[in-house]
């Protein structure tokens, strides 16, 4: 039996093609070993910022691809069509962190009544999210529509969460206001709606370029927006926290610089203008520093206990995702061809900020 993987050029995301990769047969499956049929994925420019990262943070491992190509992690639903297991009966619907390919085989491990991890060595040293299958049949928050707005910002809503999270724990470090670059993207309206909604909503602005302006007016959950051409205007003297989405070394430069000591935290969350230089000078206020998810996860952990952390985000979602029919359309794609091409056009920056898009390798 083979799959359909579709990879690229580490060093070269441009190029990239489809290769048939040879799995085992599904009787001949490792016991506990599971054949996943993989239905539909999320693509959005948060795998982009995957594919960014993948070496430093390991994500090129999870679905290794031959020689300087790989395959970037997606979020989406696969079907068991062959299971080794004994719980896990074929049929299963699962929800979780795929390939973009047509298959995989999970070497099932920790199942509970919820879900499962894929216990395969090559998937070891990541955060444990990262190896986490949810157990979906039947559930209506998984189907559908409702579906597609798990795989789309579920997960991106989950680093909004942890963010709004972090910053409150350090009362947003003496600012008296947040600034969220790359407000179009899904993760920074996720954080802006988050700090909107408490009892003591914090002002927010976001930054976008000029296209996407109406659009980032249009969410309802920003108090400013302002163009990257106008940075400039923005208030020299108020205290600001600063959750960098974008990622371009330029345009931090020139917040810290204009808004100078004033900035009182300055957070990378994203890149999704890939502009991020390793070897940026030293900037007045807050010395710009990586946000980790894993790390806020484990601290709250601790902290919350079991289950603290899913019940309240399950409360978040439950109050963000109502908001979504008006703010996203969810486009369906399917075959090599369109998967091929909202690649593209995500990479090269053609996708406009009010669509998401499913995709699936079958036609």
């Amino acid at each position: 039996m083979n799959s359909t993987d579709f990879i690229v050029a580490r060093d070269a995301f441009q190029e990239c093609k489809f290769i048939e990769t040879n799995l085992a047969e599904a009787n001949s499956l490792p016991d506990e070993a599971l054949l996943i049929k993989v239905d539909r994925f999320a693509f959005t420019a948060n795998n982009i910022t995957y594919a960014t990262l993948g070496e430093q943070l390991k994500y090129w491992q999870l679905f290794p691809a031959p020689e300087v190509f790989g395959n970037i992690p997606v979020w989406g639903f696969g079907e068991v069509i062959a299971s080794r297991h004994p719980s896990i009966e074929i049929g299963e619907r699962l929800f979780g962190y795929f390939p973009m390919a047509t298959h995989l085989v999970i070497e099932a491990a920790d199942v509970s009544k919820r879900g499962l991890r894929d216990a395969a060595a090559h998937r070891q040293g990541v955060a444990p999210v990262y190896n986490a299958y949810a157990r979906v049949s039947g559930n209506a928050a998984f189907e559908g529509l409702n579906g597609d707005y798990q795989a789309l910002l579920r997960p991106l809503f989950m680093l909004s969460f942890l963010v709004d999270d972090f910053l409150r724990e350090h009362d947003f470090f003496g600012a008296r206001s947040v600034v969220l670059s790359s407000a179009s993207s899904k993760t920074a309206f996720g954080l802006a709606h988050l700090l909107h909604s408490h009892p003591e909503p914090t002002h927010v602005t976001g930054l976008t370029s000029a296209a996407n302006a109406d659009f980032v007016r249009s969410l309802g959950c920003y108090d400013d927006v302002v163009t990257y051409d106008r940075i400039e205007a923005l208030p020299k003297d108020a205290p600001v926290a600063f959750v960098d989405m974008a990622g371009s070394s330029a345009l931090r430069a020139r917040l810290h610089h204009h808004v100078n000591d004033a900035v009182k935290y300055s957070g990378q969350i994203g890149l999704t203008h890939r502009g991020f230089s390793p070897n940026e000078p030293e900037l007045p206020g807050a010395k710009p520093a990586w946000f980790f998810a894993p790390d806020q996860i484990r601290k709250r952990a601790r902290e919350w206990g079991p289950g603290g952390i899913d019940q309240r985000f399950g409360a978040a979602w439950s109050a963000f995702a109502p908001t979504l029919p008006k703010r996203l359309t969810v486009i369906q794609g399917r075959g090599p061809a369109a998967v091929r091409q909202i690649y593209l056009d995500t990479l090269n920056g053609r996708i406009p900020p009010a669509q998401g898009h499913m995709l699936s390798l079958w036609d």
